[in-house]
């Protein structure tokens, strides 16, 4: 069996853990930025869907006058 227990270079998965919960936990002064970047690009998803929306109504006007 290994011998988990000394300093051979393997890492302690709980130290690891601890540190990235400070790093979360004190946030980067730029991580408000990142932050906003999604809200920011919802906007020309938002604008493609209203745009698929109103291609369809078109087409389904077209061919309800069509059809007539």
């Amino acid at each position: 069996m290994a011998d988990n227990q000394g300093p051979q270079g393997n890492y302690d998965p709980a130290g690891s853990t601890q540190m990235f919960r400070a790093f979360v936990d004190e946030g980067p002064q730029g991580g408000r930025q990142q932050a906003a970047a999604p809200a920011a690009s919802a906007g020309p998803r938002v604008g493609l869907i209203i745009g698929v929306i109103v291609a369809v109504a078109v087409v389904a006007a077209v061919a309800w006058l069509a059809l007539k």
